[in-house]
């Protein structure tokens, strides 16, 4: 099968491609539109924290991951026996889009609040990560090891839910100073980090997202099962 590996490769340099394209044209998009930075940056945060919320909690929930897992091994499977190569080729391009898709969606809401040095410490981070990331695959496929996958879903899934609870914040304080939801402060502290500021609206906003958070992670029937 080393010649097949190819067709793999045509797919996920393709996905990075695209996601290339993506980033481009969301972004000449954003400038076409003419909307405000703080337009810009509300709609983008909050579109980025319900995309973090959704794939922390689905896409990486454990029923999930195995029926995603479970579809790929599946389609690489017929794809190989049908000899139809270019659909592996395919198959790889979906399964890395899907991940660039999300990188691009977060990065693209951090990008828009930020300044010029942040974009520098973004820019940053992401070649560090890239460099780490590509540096644990070649570990991986070198010498066989398998990842505590149930554990890394469990880890990366609760960072992306605290990810959507600060972008939901700062999402709702951007239209707030663009005048599109009303202010109503009330005693509180704030804190920009976490995107905690003290109006009921955005607080409002993190507190049903926690509610629903705390339902899904321990409330499901699965999650308890799966917990006891």
């Amino acid at each position: 099968h080393r010649a097949n590996v190819r067709y793999l490769h045509f797919g996920w340099i393709g996905a990075l491609l695209a996601g290339v394209a993506t980033w481009w044209v969301s972004m000449s998009i954003i400038e076409i539109s003419g909307a405000s930075r703080e337009i810009t940056e509300g709609v983008a945060a909050l579109l980025a924290a319900s995309i973090l919320f959704y794939v922390g909690f689905w896409l990486h929930d454990k029923t999930t991951a195995a029926q995603w897992q479970a579809f790929i091994e599946k389609s690489m499977h017929r794809a190989l026996s049908a000899g139809t190569l270019w659909g592996l080729a395919g198959l790889s391009f979906i399964a890395v889009y899907r991940e660039v898709f999300e990188t691009i969606l977060f990065f693209q809401a951090l990008w828009v609040q930020t300044d010029a040095p942040g974009r520098n410490m973004a820019l940053a981070g992401v070649i560090v990560g890239a460099g780490v990331l590509a540096m644990l695959a070649w570990v991986v496929f070198r010498y066989s090891m398998r990842l505590p996958l149930r554990q890394f879903f469990r880890l990366s899934g609760l960072l992306m839910f605290v990810l959507a609870l600060v972008f939901a914040g700062k999402g709702v304080a951007a239209l707030q100073e663009a005048g599109y939801i009303q202010i109503s402060p009330i005693n509180a502290p704030r804190i920009d980090l976490l995107g905690i500021y003290p109006n009921l609206q955005g607080l409002l906003l993190q507190g049903a997202l926690l509610l629903l958070g705390l339902y899904l992670w321990y409330g499901l029937p699965g999650r308890r099962s799966s917990r006891g």
